[in-house]
């Protein structure tokens, strides 16, 4: 045999021994499976909501304020020359009163002033007043088939 036969000769045996090869493995397809999931609304009954409302009678206290007033009308019989302002002294409000006196002059004089003075006074308050109140009512109907 010549080298060039072997050489054909051991390439040929090769291709063979791979041919085996690939005959003697067996295939097996694999399978996989998938899931699909959905959902779907089905009416179980039905439910009925009311409201009722309910009435209590509940005591109420609460401090209340109101104020008074005081006036107090002071003689002053003093010319001045302008009228004056209305001015503040603590909490008393003055208000100036003129009038004109025909004299052989007119004179400006200051008759009186009115003192307003505001007083604060908490007193607690009671009273028996209604409080209404709304309760929701769920009742559950059966399905209707």
């Amino acid at each position: 045999m010549t080298p060039e036969e072997k050489e054909q000769s051991q390439t040929t045996n090769q291709s063979a021994a791979e041919r085996t090869e690939d005959q003697e493995q067996t295939r097996i397809p694999l399978l996989g499976e998938e899931v699909s999931v959905s959902k779907k609304q089905i009416v179980t009954g039905h439910v009925k909501i009311s409201t009722v409302t309910r009435q209590h009678e509940q005591l109420v206290e609460e401090l209340l304020e109101h104020d008074n007033v005081e006036i107090e009308r002071t003689a002053v019989g003093r010319e001045v020359d302008q009228a004056p302002t209305v001015r503040e002294e603590g909490d008393t409000l003055i208000i100036p009163i003129v009038e004109e006196v025909v004299v052989v002059q007119r004179r400006l004089v200051l008759k009186e002033e009115v003192r307003v003075r505001r007083k604060r006074e908490t007193q607690p308050y009671q009273q028996r007043v209604v409080v209404r109140k709304q309760e929701a009512v769920i009742t559950r109907l059966p399905d209707e088939k």
